[in-house]
């Protein structure tokens, strides 16, 4: 479908109204409505500006450079009698104390019934709240007072309205059922995990990828599904869609440009679609195992093209309305729990040697400019990125491996952790088991999910109060590629061992079973 069809499909999809879309009528929603316990639901979007000249996230320092249009923000509270929980989608990256204690204050809520999710969106602002670089990738207690930071100007102004908007939260309150459909979409992603004939594995790069063929795809996930909260009259009150994908199409890391990327365009099309001709109602974008997933057009694609993907997706969220479903089932349950994800052994001391070797000569060629900086210990870099900005990545990684050679030079190797503890947030609500997980996992850990649950639908999801970086599944874990490895970022943290992030979908789907 072109791009002009696409929008005239969105038009006409849109003048239909959402409940021509979503097959329901009035009558056959109420008699569906049953006594007894009821989910109530209430929720608000809003869009922040950030500005040009303000710090753009660069390894380097670089600033924003444009500001494409507002990064939005989707707070929805969720009431089951006295079962209480806020759900938050973001299009970038919020400071997480600061937010959670806001809202249990304002709310009266306990902080582990709160959950923020991220689109991962890597065209945003900072909003800062912490000194920790690249907060949610470190092992270190973010609670301690010593890692506490101001607020951004830009994080200071989504602060303000999202706590107004909470403040409002309580008094919208009304009871809905839960509705839920499934579409797909293929067209805007593609696995990034490539793999060479000596069995070796590479972070594929969108130069890569269009060698390979322009439109490859690889092995992703097409599930694009949509769950709607509908009042007595039939309305849509709040919606919260999800796919599986980095959003980088946009992305720029030396010239950084501020934009929602095809998740804030895609959950705008199902919002104004939901509206009816009203206002539109209020959606939240939920991000997938995109732990070796990228859209396509890595640094090369640009905001328009970005939009193009937002709007692709945004009419396979559309189609999916036309089949919209009642959940048989009422309420909502929520658990949290820390889920242990075992560690093996650190690389031997000739491993270590000889890589920071390897670090040390990369560095120095790259600082120096050089193009030949493609390759360092495993990871690959794109030509698109400086040689500068490649070197700034390598010397991310060099600390861990000289710790891990101290342990090993010192005979302390055996002390490592043995498990890392993720927590995993699992909400059933209605006929939907939601899955979110504090890192950015793997495809295979989601696929198992959706294999083993009980649900009519499960949606599993990354970026849920942060991220403690890739979370590989059992396939995954040993490779040397920047996802598969990503361990060598963290301070400090061993490799995994399998299963991995195997033992998380296996703990989640036994919480949905007993919910």
């Amino acid at each position: 479908m072109s791009h002009t069809d696409r929008r005239t499909f969105l038009q006409k999809s849109l003048a239909a109204g959402a409940v021509a879309a979503s097959g329901a009528s009035f009558s056959s929603f109420a008699n569906a409505m049953r006594p007894g316990k009821r989910l109530e639901v209430a929720a608000v979007r809003f869009g922040t500006m950030a500005d040009v000249g303000e710090n753009g996230g660069s390894h380097l320092g670089h600033v924003i450079s444009k500001v494409a249009g507002p990064l939005k923000t989707t707070v929805m509270l969720l009431k089951d009698g006295e079962l209480r929980t806020c759900i938050v989608c973001f299009d970038g990256a919020l400071p997480l104390k600061y937010t959670k204690k806001m809202i249990s204050r304002e709310l009266g809520m306990a902080l582990e019934n709160i959950v923020i999710f991220t689109s991962h969106n890597h065209s945003g602002a900072p909003t800062g709240g912490t000194t920790v670089p690249g907060e949610n990738f470190y092992n270190v207690d973010r609670n301690d007072p010593k890692y506490d930071a101001p607020l951004t100007p830009f994080g200071q102004r989504v602060f303000a309205e999202l706590t107004a908007s909470v403040r409002r939260l309580p008094g919208m309150l009304e009871p809905v059922s839960v509705w839920h459909a499934e579409g797909t979409e293929g067209r805007i992603t593609y696995n990034r995990k490539g793999r060479r004939a000596d069995g070796s594995t590479y972070f594929m790069r969108e130069e890569d990828r269009v060698l390979i063929d322009k439109d490859f795809n690889g092995d992703i996930d097409r599930q694009a599904p949509v769950v709607v909260f509908r009042n007595d009259r039939d309305k849509a009150v709040a919606a919260l869609v999800q796919f599986t994908g980095h959003p980088v199409t946009s992305y720029k890391p030396e010239d950084p440009v501020v934009f929602g990327e095809w998740p804030q365009i895609a959950t705008d099309i199902v919002a104004r679609e939901l509206a009816n001709g009203g206002e539109p109602v209020p959606v939240g974008f939920l991000q997938g195992c995109c732990g070796d997933v990228n859209s396509k057009e890595m640094f090369t694609g640009g905001v328009e093209r970005a939009t193009e993907f937002g709007e692709m997706l945004g009419e396979s969220y559309v189609k999916a309305l036309q089949d919209l479903r009642l959940s048989e089932r009422d309420g909502m349950s929520f658990t949290v729990e820390s889920v242990p994800v075992p560690c093996g052994p650190l690389p031997s001391l000739g491993i270590l040697k000889d890589e920071i070797a390897e670090m040390h000569d990369f560095i120095k060629r790259a600082d120096a400019g050089r193009e030949d900086t493609l390759d360092c210990v495993g990871l690959n870099f794109p030509r698109a990125l400086s040689p500068k900005y490649r070197g700034a990545l390598v010397k991310s990684i060099l600390p861990w491996s000289e710790w891990a050679l101290d342990l090993r030079k010192t005979g302390r190797a055996d002390t490592v952790l043995k498990s890392v503890d993720l927590p995993t947030h699992v909400f059933r609500i209605g006929d939907v088991g939601i899955i979110g997980m504090q890192c950015e996992p793997f495809q295979g850990i989601g696929r198992r999910m959706r294999e083993l649950s009980p649900t009519a639908l499960t949606i599993p999801c990354g970026y849920a109060n942060g991220s403690q970086g890739y979370f590989t599944d059992s396939a995954n874990t040993g490779d040397r590629e920047y996802m598969s490895s990503f361990y060598r970022y963290t301070s400090f943290r061993p490799p995994f061992k399998a299963p991995a992030g195997d033992v998380v979908a296996d703990r989640a789907v036994q919480i949905l079973r007993q919910s």
